[in-house]
């Protein structure tokens, strides 16, 4: 019996930690397939957001010169890149993810599948943008 309520548990915990998206992630650039920089995404009342905690490729510039909002030529590090994605299922939509690289904001959803994120940034419909795969940093 206690064999099956610790599995039980286990499997319950497992499911748990499976849809939660809050951590630091390794970002990798679908192009170039290295690794760019670690995403800290966290929760703020029933929203969930990411910021930029540390830079693994020095940028061109520091600050993000072509932001067009409260970004515009602020430093990269510690910039909030992901905003305002809310749990929908095991997605996590409804928000924006900027590239501090081009300054250009997208619509986000997130999608966890294991020890990675499948981030998509869009413009309008999500058939017209990109994934990247971001990996659990340790």
């Amino acid at each position: 019996m206690r064999k099956l309520l610790l599995t039980f548990i286990l499997s319950f915990m497992g499911i748990f930690s499976f849809a939660q998206i809050e951590g630091k992630w390794k970002t990798i650039d679908d192009k170039t397939k290295q690794a760019k920089s670690i995403v800290e995404i966290y929760k703020k009342g029933d929203q969930y957001y990411g910021k930029v905690s540390q830079l693994l490729i020095k940028p061109a510039n520091p600050n993000c010169v072509d932001c067009k909002d409260d970004r515009k030529n602020k430093p990269i590090l510690g910039m909030e890149i992901i905003r305002g994605l809310k749990k929908d299922g095991d997605e996590f939509t409804g928000g924006t993810i900027t590239d501090p690289k081009d300054g250009k904001t997208y619509k986000c959803t997130i999608k966890r599948d294991g020890d990675k994120l499948n981030v998509r940034g869009y413009l309008g419909f999500s058939l017209i943008g990109r994934t990247q795969v971001w990996h659990k940093a340790n």
